[in-house]
């Protein structure tokens, strides 16, 4: 869905669009090198891993803020709002939030499991997921691209599945590896339900969809993910490690 930018140009939309990619691309590539060296150097956590995938929600107020004092600039007299989100929109927001906390967990699982290349691979089948549950969720019609990217995905994913004893990490079982890349292929499942789901609620939303609300949107959601998973953490202890542990562990990569 478009989101609308009242009062913007179209070069600041384009410059807002760019740096989302950019860390979008950064966080993709680099979040499962870094979970996995984690893993690699003695790491069990794999709460406190999950947590980390949305921990960072604090950043989203910076843009927040500015988005906040671009609108008192642009629109004065009018009585500016901080936050644009309305109680209908957070509740739905919390929800998929949780729902994408249970998410990190898989992956996390997963990438504790499995080699990153392995888990990589099963992950990018989630296109085909998302295909699938956004044609029936909000009736996203396939194209001849689409089709083409997902077909070809999907059968990648399974003929890794036929050798998945292959690239096992040293010393884990059959059992450890095959749960891994079941766990990944939950996680790649519910991540391709996620997107349609979001999709569904700015359909639904009552509100005009702005790039504030968005990044409102996104704040709430990792919020509750991280919530989700700080649960998780209490419950198995994993505050007992400190992110401190977490560099040292991190610094014979580099030697």
């Amino acid at each position: 869905m478009e989101v609308k930018q009242p009062g913007n140009s179209s070069t600041m939309r384009k410059t807002l669009l760019l740096i989302n990619c950019l860390v979008l691309a950064i966080g993709n590539c680099g979040s499962p090198l870094l979970m996995r060296l984690y893993f690699v150097h003695g790491g069990k956590r794999i709460w406190f891993s999950s947590w980390l995938e949305t921990g960072a929600w604090p950043l989203i107020l910076f843009p927040i803020a500015c988005a906040y004092v671009h609108r008192r600039k642009t629109q004065p007299g009018v009585k500016t709002k901080l936050f644009l989100m309305e109680p209908p929109l957070f509740m739905a927001s919390a929800a998929i939030g949780v729902i994408l906390g249970l998410d990190d967990y898989f992956y996390a699982y997963g990438v504790a499991r499995l080699p990153v290349s392995t888990a990589a691979l099963i992950i990018a089948s989630q296109l085909a997921f998302t295909a699938a549950f956004a044609f029936l969720m909000v009736k996203q019609e396939f194209t001849s691209y689409s089709i083409n990217a997902v077909f070809l995905l999907t059968i990648g994913a399974g003929v890794l599945a036929l050798h998945t004893s292959s690239d096992r990490p040293e010393n884990e079982s059959s059992k450890e590896y095959v749960i891994g890349f079941l766990m990944t292929v939950a996680a790649a499942v519910l991540y391709g339900f996620i997107l349609p789901l979001v999709e569904l609620m700015y359909k639904k939303a009552k509100q005009q969809l702005s790039y504030a609300l968005v990044l409102e949107i996104q704040m709430v959601m990792c919020l509750f993910a991280t919530l989700f998973c700080t649960v998780g953490m209490l419950v198995n202890n994993d505050f007992k490690v400190s992110f401190l542990s977490l560099f040292f562990l991190s610094l014979p990569s580099f030697s």
